[in-house]
C-alpha cells in the first residue's frame, strides 16, 4: 500500500516537483519549502506567478510580483537571472542548455546560458510559454491564438489563430503538435506540417492541468469529473477519436493531472484533495490520497516514478511514496 508523508503549510501551493530525490513546495506568498533531513524554507519572492523546473533536473526558475526571475539550484543557492521593476512575471518555460523564457506584458524573453536575452513583441498580452522539444523555437500563448519564434533569428514569427483568450501552451514531445489552453472550456491543437486546427472541447469547466504521457501518446487534463486524456495517435491526432474518461466521480471535479514518468498511468487529483492514480490501457484505478481540505493544485512524480508530490490550494501538501 503507498504510504503518505503529510505537509501542512500556510498558502496556496502553486508547484511541486523534486530536485533529484528532494520534494519542494511552491507557495503563492513566494516562499519555497523542501524536505531533506527536515523541513526548510527559504523567500524566493515577495509574491510567486510561475515556476518551472529545468530540464537539468537540479533547479528551478521562477518569476514573481517584484519583477524577478530567479534560479533556484539543489544547494540551496539562489541566483537572479533578470529583474524587471514594476513589472509582473506571467509565466515561465525551461529550456534546453540552461536557457529560460518569460513573459512580461506585451513581450516574451528568452534568455540563454551566457546571459543574452531576446526580447519577441507581440500584440496581446503572453499568457503562456513553451520550448519545443528539440532547438530554441518557443510558444507563446496570447488572446486570439499562439506565435512561435526562433530564439537565434529575427525571422517573423509563425502565427497560429483561433478566436478567444490562450492562457497556457505546450508543444507535443515529438514536436508535430502544438495545444493551448483557453479561457473558455475547451483546448484548441495545430498540427504544424500544414496548421491544420483540432477542436478538444466539451469540458463542463475551465481546464487548468495537462500533462502528456511518457512517450507522448496521449495528453492528460482537467475540468470535468474525470480526467480527459486524448490520444495524439496516427496523422490525425485527436481527431475524430473519443477521449479516454479516468478517474470519474459524479459529484467532483478533477483540478490536477500528472502522467507518469515511464508507465502510461496518470495521477488525478480532485476537488476534494482525494488523489488516485489511473491505468489508460484498462481504465484500473487505486487510491493513492482519501482526501483533504481544499483542491488539488499540483502534482508531480520524481524520476523514478515511484513518488508523487502533490500540493492543495489550502497547503496541505505531501509525498506518496508508493513502495510503501
Amino acid at each position: 500500500m503507498p504510504t503518505l508523508a503529510p505537509l501542512d503549510l500556510d498558502g496556496h501551493c502553486m508547484a511541486a516537483a523534486f530536485l533529484g530525490d528532494v520534494p519542494y513546495f511552491a507557495l503563492a506568498d513566494g516562499s519555497l519549502h523542501w524536505l531533506d533531513h527536515g523541513h526548510k524554507t527559504t523567500q524566493l519572492h515577495d509574491g510567486l506567478l510561475c515556476i518551472a523546473a529545468e530540464l537539468q533536473g537540479d533547479s528551478f526558475v521562477s518569476g514573481g510580483e517584484d519583477g524577478r526571475i530567479v534560479r533556484f539550484r539543489n544547494d540551496d543557492s539562489a541566483e537572479t537571472l533578470a529583474e524587471n521593476p514594476g513589472k509582473w512575471i506571467n509565466c515561465i518555460a525551461s529550456g534546453p542548455q540552461s536557457s529560460i523564457a518569460y513573459g512580461v506584458g506585451r513581450s516574451s524573453f528568452v534568455r540563454t546560458s551566457d546571459g543574452t536575452i531576446v526580447e519577441f513583441a507581440e500584440e496581446r498580452t503572453v499568457e503562456g510559454l513553451a520550448f519545443a522539444p528539440k532547438g530554441m523555437r518557443i510558444a507563446t500563448a496570447r488572446y486570439n491564438g499562439v506565435s512561435l519564434h526562433w530564439a537565434a533569428a529575427r525571422a517573423a514569427a509563425l502565427d497560429l489563430e483561433w478566436k478567444g483568450a490562450h492562457a497556457q501552451v505546450t508543444f507535443s514531445p515529438d514536436g508535430n503538435y502544438v495545444v493551448s489552453v483557453m479561457q473558455e472550456n475547451a483546448l484548441h491543437g495545430w498540427r504544424l506540417k500544414d496548421g491544420k486546427h483540432m477542436r478538444m472541447t466539451g469540458y463542463p469547466a475551465k481546464v487548468r492541468s495537462i500533462s502528456w504521457s511518457a512517450k507522448g501518446k496521449w495528453l492528460a487534463s482537467s475540468g470535468a469529473p474525470a480526467a480527459i486524456v486524448w490520444p495524439f495517435t496516427g496523422k490525425e491526432g485527436p481527431m475524430g477519436k473519443a477521449p479516454l474518461e479516468l478517474g470519474t466521480r459524479g459529484d467532483t471535479m478533477v483540478t490536477s493531472v500528472a502522467c507518469h514518468p515511464s508507465d502510461d498511468v496518470v495521477a488525478i487529483g480532485y476537488a476534494d484533495g482525494m488523489i488516485i492514480a489511473a491505468r489508460f490501457k484498462d481504465q484500473k484505478e487505486g487510491l493513492l490520497r482519501r482526501g483533504g481540505n481544499g483542491p488539488i493544485s499540483t502534482m508531480r512524480w520524481n524520476k523514478r516514478g515511484m513518488q508523487l508530490a502533490f500540493g492543495a490550494q489550502t497547503g496541505e501538501c505531501g509525498i506518496i511514496d508508493l513502495a510503501g
